[in-house]
């Protein structure tokens, strides 16, 4: 059985992480805040509870937004050295292009979209939600931002060989599935379907 590190995981377990809902993966959860219980407190700049190559991928949805700019190599080197030799990382988050698009159009507090947490618009996107933080969730603040050109980017500078994935503007995110090791495009393409919801792109 492979495992996986659901990094930011929240109050959510493997059954939201789509491409991991499958038996064949084992989850472990890691969040920085203690009372949604994961198995390891820590967070993107220090999982030192977390064993070198010892994991087959991260699965990180909406959580590398909510660190400062410079603190997002320190975060990319711990993905890679807590990934065995042929780990990926599947990484979602803000598509800041899609919110710049919506602030064009003076739409700054227009929902864009509903979540379980209420109306989410581009004011929330760029910030944190307003309602979260308003409630005293620090931890849900945002502070950096990325189209797909810059996180991909980031994700060359620390060493991942191949990246794919792309834009969801109707969603305003970004996905992207990061390897380790150099991957030809037939397995860049075949191992990405499991975890893209590509027909969502462009």
């Amino acid at each position: 059985m492979k495992t996986f590190l659901h990094v930011g995981c929240g109050r959510l377990d493997k059954s939201y992480c789509h491409g991991f809902e499958g038996d064949d993966w084992s989850e472990i959860r890691l969040d920085i805040d203690k009372n949604v219980k994961p198995d390891i407190v820590g967070t993107l700049t220090d999982m030192n509870l977390v064993e070198s190559s010892s994991v087959d991928a991260i699965y990180s949805s909406h959580n590398i937004e909510h660190i400062f700019p410079h603190e997002i190599p320190f975060a990319l080197k711990e993905f890679y050295r807590v990934l065995n030799d042929d780990g990926i990382v599947v990484i979602t988050c803000p598509d800041i292009q899609s919110v710049g698009e919506a602030l064009t159009n003076d739409k700054s507090l227009d929902p864009l979209y509903d979540s379980p947490m209420g109306g989410v618009s581009a004011i929330d996107i760029i910030y944190g939600h307003r309602e979260t933080t308003k409630d005293g969730n620090i931890f849900a603040a945002h502070k950096c931002g990325f189209t797909y050109s810059t996180l991909d980017r980031v994700f060359f500078e620390a060493g991942f060989e191949a990246r794919v994935g792309g834009r969801r503007p109707d969603a305003f995110d970004l996905y992207l599935v990061a390897f380790k090791q150099r991957k030809s495009d037939d397995e860049l393409k075949r191992i990405a379907t499991n975890f893209l919801p590509q027909a969502r792109y462009s």
